[in-house]
């Protein structure tokens, strides 16, 4: 019990910890909640392209000097929108509409990056740098992910009838559009949040795994999203934890928790799970 004690503790003793640990709960409980989305809506690509999209932007602002966030933010939104413009308006279908849109935005992010100066390594941009943060990236992130996350949970009724039956909502009078643009900015806005400490490549699992693993165990959508927070909650604090003793990336350690417990999921769900169905 004491060697496990220590193993949680000693980490604490490091103030780069305190604040890698801080900033993964941040991340880890806004990411959670919108995974649950994510994962109803079918958007986990949209996802992935919308965090991929975001380097252009954070270039264009380095070279503007404009804050990093404020050109991710604009550069995730514009990917959003650019994908349902291609799809409304062309024959081609959303996921291919995504592909070329997010590949394209980062190939442009990856020439324009080598050709600035700069002191930013291009790895802490793509995977993160979570022990690396301090503590004014730490407050810039609590309050991007924080207004993000009271939005989602305030505006959750709607967002869920849009996410489960679109025509529906229409039908109700909720203004659809308003609310398709307000997911897409808030997604964005929650990849922004997440850029410093995990960056525009992990941060999609941290997007879906939780969302996913509370899909396979529970059985209404208030569950669903308890279950999201704490699985990713202790992921977070877990994959970190791990990382340090192993001296690994804190991110990716992270992702593979979410994964391993993904799968065990999938395995063992009550209702869902693969071996409970081949037990019946």
């Amino acid at each position: 019990m004491e060697v496990l004690t220590a193993f949680f503790i000693e980490p604490l003793s490091y103030e780069f910890m305190q604040r890698g640990l801080l900033i993964a709960s941040l991340i880890g409980a806004v990411c959670a909640v919108f995974s649950c989305f994510m994962v109803l809506k079918g958007w986990s690509l949209m996802g992935d392209a919308v965090s991929h999209a975001v380097l252009p932007g954070v270039v264009v602002a380095y070279i503007a000097g404009f804050p990093f966030v404020v050109g991710a933010f604009g550069a995730g939104l514009f990917c959003a929108l650019a994908t349902g413009y291609l799809k409304n308006n062309s024959r081609i279908k959303e996921d291919t509409a995504m592909g070329i849109v997010f590949s394209g935005m980062l190939a442009t992010g990856l020439v324009m990056f080598t050709k600035i100066e700069t002191d930013q390594h291009l790895m802490h941009i793509l995977f993160g740098n979570m022990l690396g943060v301090q503590w004014g990236d730490i407050a810039q992130t609590a309050l991007i992910a924080g207004a993000a996350f009271l939005i989602v949970v305030a505006k959750r009724r709607d967002f869920l009838l849009y996410c489960f039956d679109p025509a529906h909502a229409k039908a109700v009078g909720l203004p659809v559009g308003v609310l398709h643009v307000a997911l897409l900015s808030l997604l964005a806005l929650t990849i922004v949040a997440s850029l410093k400490a995990v960056g525009i490549i992990l941060v999609i699992a941290m997007l879906i795994a939780p969302g996913a693993v509370a899909f396979l165990l529970a059985d209404s959508f208030g569950r669903m999203m308890v279950i999201a927070v704490a699985v990713s909650l202790v992921s977070c604090l877990a994959g970190t934890v791990i990382s340090f003793h192993i001296d690994g990336a804190s991110a990716p350690c992270i992702v593979v928790l979410q994964a391993l417990i993904f799968v065990a999921a999938l395995l063992f769900a009550p209702k869902r799970g693969l071996l409970r169905k081949g037990i019946k």
